[in-house]
């Protein structure tokens, strides 16, 4: 079965005004850029975005959000984003905040079809208002739901035409799971090979989940916060 598609155009053409979209990557790492960027110049608008974090005010996310193109945002971490600190301060969009290991977890049990989990994360916090709680083994847990999306946009290092797909280091974190809680998942990919070329046990994201997969090209893999060692430190350490 070949899967493939032309362009990020023609895959994001799929996506709808008001859809919910799940966007792979960590921190500005892994991040499907192509299909974002296709996506911007669309101008799809009032979108639910899951994601670890919205991005920078100019990278990843942040570029849809910039845009006015998010309606509302689902994430863990948010403290890299002028804009969207902006817009959620002026009442202009609307954000839930989800401890990072939930998120993950939510979005796990939504590709294995649980109904939900339950963790001591939250339990006494805004986190838990309105949610169900249950006492194990003289703990506190809290019921945690899982969470889909209409759409996942994921990148991997290489993939091939069925939809099988190999991620590279940080981009495993997100990708993977978001590629199993989507009712369509839409693949961007370094490297496009031909089926049989990819060793079955290094395959990570089986093709029934994926539909579509592309040719990615333009990769930044931006750095988020770039750390260089003092030089008058390493003179007195070195």
């Amino acid at each position: 079965m070949n899967k493939v598609l032309k362009s990020a155009a023609d895959a994001v053409a799929l996506i709808p005004d008001g859809a919910t979209i799940m966007c792979g990557g960590f921190g500005l790492c892994g991040l499907p850029e192509n299909l974002i960027a296709a996506l911007l110049t669309r101008g799809t608008r009032n979108l639910t975005i899951i994601s670890n974090n919205p991005g920078v005010d100019d990278f990843g996310v942040g570029l849809l959000i910039k845009n006015r193109q998010v309606s509302h945002m689902i994430a863990s971490y948010v403290g890299e984003n002028k804009e969207f600190e902006r817009q959620a301060i002026a009442g202009e969009i609307k954000y839930t905040l989800v401890p990072q290991g939930t998120l993950a977890e939510r979005i796990r049990a939504a590709g294995a079809g649980l109904g939900g989990f339950l963790t001591p994360t939250g339990y006494g916090t805004v986190i838990a208002e309105g949610k169900e709680t249950r006492v194990i083994d003289g703990r506190n847990y809290v019921l945690e739901a899982p969470l889909h999306a209409d759409f996942a946009l994921v990148k991997a290092f290489r993939g091939d035409r069925a939809g099988n797909l190999v991620y590279r280091k940080t981009s495993r974190n997100f990708n993977p799971v978001m590629a199993t809680a989507a009712k369509v998942t839409l693949a961007e990919v370094e490297q496009l090979v031909e089926p049989g070329e990819i060793d079955p046990d290094t395959v990570v994201t089986p093709g029934i989940y994926v539909a579509h997969i592309l040719q990615g090209a333009g990769y930044e893999k931006r750095i988020e916060r770039r750390t260089v060692r003092q030089l008058q430190a390493v003179q007195r350490y070195g």
